[in-house]
């Protein structure tokens, strides 16, 4: 969204962009109905910044076999936005989250809105419809993957989210005790190892 992601990232990489492979994860946006220029403005951003590659990689569609092969090859795993359920089940159901961790000792993880939230520990925050994926059968996983020891609200002040204010924020501060982080689209935050820091040219708040 800004300069100061984009070098964030970059020190990530530890390599220019132009030798860097990424491999975009769309899984989530399957189940959300309606125009898709969201999903549209991701790639498209993903081409301007200049990868050397952008393989897309839908988790739900292909066996492991097949989409194993395809992240390994990739420096950057990017999970874009949607239904944080239905990513969330299939990171489960296809054997991805076994293989996460090892992934991530050579790879960065990115997660874009729902992307962000399945890398916490738990997904009470989430939007996120549930009755679609009960209607076709999926299992609802509370647990996220636990990447990460906090909590994360994406599109503060957003309005395509009316409710996602500060304000709402804290009040469902009250019912966790996780830390939990209020980001607005100008914000990322950057995790190594056991580091944690808010990538900003916007506005942010820390609860818990």
């Amino acid at each position: 969204m800004n300069d100061s992601i984009i070098s964030a990232l970059k020190d990530l990489t530890q390599k220019p962009f132009n030798k860097v492979n990424l491999a975009f994860i769309p899984t989530a946006s399957n189940m959300e109905e309606g125009d898709k220029w969201w999903l549209i403005e991701g790639l498209k951003t993903c081409k301007e910044l200049g990868f050397k590659a952008i393989d897309i990689v839908d988790i739900s569609a292909l066996p492991r076999k097949v989409w194993e092969k395809r992240l390994e090859k990739a420096n950057v795993l990017l999970f874009e936005g949607g239904n944080t359920y239905h990513l969330m089940y299939w990171i489960n159901r296809s054997g991805l989250k076994e293989l996460l961790p090892d992934l991530l000792k050579s790879k960065v993880y990115v997660g874009i809105s729902a992307g962000s939230i399945v890398a916490t520990p738990s997904l009470i925050l989430s939007g996120a419809e549930k009755r679609p994926l009960k209607e076709i059968g999926e299992i609802i996983y509370d647990e996220g993957l636990g990447l990460v020891d906090f909590l994360i609200e994406p599109h503060i002040n957003n309005s395509y989210f009316p409710k996602l204010t500060f304000d709402y924020v804290e009040e469902q501060s009250k019912k966790t005790y996780f830390q939990i982080y209020a980001l607005d689209d100008n914000c990322a935050i950057k995790v190594v190892d056991n580091s944690v820091q808010v990538i900003s040219e916007g506005e942010w708040k820390k609860f818990n």
